[in-house]
């Protein structure tokens, strides 16, 4: 165990008696992790477990990916149903386990942002789900048609979580830019297909599914950012912290 020295100056104390500078004592969190802020928002410190935060933003990134892939139709697939089960257990379960995670380290923006977005995957998933009765609510007995509620009730579904997405923005404008773009441009796809859900606008619908591209492509280079750090590849990706750190 290293042993500070009571002055705030320089040094510490080693049981070995070699001094080392106070600075480069904290550069190691209590876990013996490397101390990191470059994504404010998400930073490695007081940790004794390992940083959560890449679980969280590779199973966001994934959810969002894969909702993306299938809102824009790709190669023709018109059934989403297949999502529903990275929704529950990747984008759901891992990401809520990442979100308790960062509550234990005392970071409160994840310990908020991760079990929220869970929870929205978890919802999202179970209107696909047969069991739930959600989709049969919808649906008109005579016809098998959907009926048009279910589009408003869509819409609806994405201004909720725009509204909150906008609060977690917000939080984040003194982050890092990957971090901050991640969450603005999830907040222009939600507009969109909440425009798209009350106009019935296939065309919009597909925008608004392209832009959720990108909120992949920021998460998973956040996440990839924290997952390759600290000399576990020679990798190192830049996050452009958008607030100067202090000396």
């Amino acid at each position: 165990m290293a042993r500070v020295s009571s002055s705030d100056d320089i040094t510490c104390t080693t049981e070995k008696g070699n001094t080392t500078p106070n600075h480069l004592e904290r550069l190691r969190t209590q876990g013996g992790h490397v101390a990191s802020t470059d994504q404010p928002s998400l930073p490695v410190v007081h940790r004794r477990l390992a940083n959560p935060a890449p679980l969280g933003l590779l199973s966001f990134a994934t959810g969002i990916f894969l909702i993306s892939i299938l809102g824009v139709h790709a190669r023709g697939v018109q059934t989403p149903n297949v999502l529903v089960g990275v929704l529950m257990f990747f984008g759901g379960v891992c990401q809520f386990i990442a979100g308790i995670m960062e509550f234990v380290a005392g970071n409160k923006f994840g310990a908020t942002v991760f079990p929220s977005y869970a929870a929205f995957n978890f919802s999202y998933a179970m209107i696909y789900i047969p069991g739930t009765g959600i989709i049969a609510s919808y649906t008109d007995t005579a016809t098998g048609q959907l009926n048009p509620d279910f589009n408003q009730a869509l819409a609806m579904f994405c201004w909720a979580w725009f509204i909150l997405t906008v609060i977690y923005t917000v939080a984040a404008m003194r982050s890092s830019w990957i971090l901050f773009l991640t969450l603005f441009s999830l907040d222009v796809e939600l507009v969109l297909l909440a425009a798209g859900y009350m106009a019935n606008s296939s065309n919009v619908l597909v925008a608004a599914n392209s832009v959720g591209f990108f909120v992949g492509f920021f998460a998973y280079w956040a996440g990839c950012a924290g997952l390759w750090a600290d000399g576990l590849t020679p990798i190192t990706l830049p996050v452009f912290p958008m607030s100067k750190k202090e000396d």
